[in-house]
């Protein structure tokens, strides 16, 4: 039986050293291999963020994916002010945050939803039984998608309303109602 081998040799996340410094400017010079070796540093978190947003392991999936591939599409837009990973984290956000307006767009043209065109109204939270047991990640996940979103990058991931309303596309009362919501609902839950 083979060993699997250690994963104490991978950068964290946060680690800027000559390696990942190199490994970019290969990755912009065209080198793919390189682009592979930063994709396989980062793709855990990057589906991390993306299963959160989504709380769909199958959407999360493929907008991993369709991160990683916008990223070496603009691999050589990446000026190095700040770390890779902080640039690749907000490139996948926009991933996410599209792929809603588009999944909005697709479902608004679908159904009539009156005058306000909010689908997130019509979400219902599905809250799993209330126990000892209740874990906060599925709570999160039943949270509809707009507030979950919010909640999302501003609890967890840490972006400030504005980054939020500049990144969604929405005004910054937006993002605070939703963020309410949100809290609002896992207390509801979580009680």
């Amino acid at each position: 039986m083979q060993a699997s081998p250690a994963r104490d040799h991978r950068p964290t996340p946060n680690q800027r050293g000559p390696d990942a410094a190199v490994l970019v400017r290969r990755a912009q010079a065209g080198d793919q291999e390189a682009f592979g070796s930063l994709y396989h540093q980062h793709v855990d978190r990057i589906f991390g963020l993306c299963l959160r947003l989504t709380a769909d392991r199958d959407a999360a999936t493929q907008l991993t994916q369709d991160a990683f591939v916008r990223a070496w599409q603009n691999i050589a837009s990446f000026r190095g002010d700040s770390l890779f990973l902080t640039w690749l984290h907000r490139l996948t956000v926009n991933v996410v945050l599209d792929h809603r307006r588009s999944e909005r767009r697709r479902l608004t043209h679908q159904i009539d939803v009156g005058e306000d065109n909010e689908m997130e109204y019509l979400a219902v939270v599905h809250p799993a039984p209330i126990g000892a047991r209740q874990d906060l990640e599925k709570a999160i996940a039943g949270l509809p998608s707009g507030a979950r979103a919010m909640f999302v990058l501003h609890e967890i991931e840490g972006y400030r309303l504005r980054e939020i309303a500049e990144m969604s596309g929405v005004a910054v009362g937006t993002v605070k109602a939703q963020l309410h919501r949100a809290r609002r609902l896992l207390r509801e839950v979580l009680k």
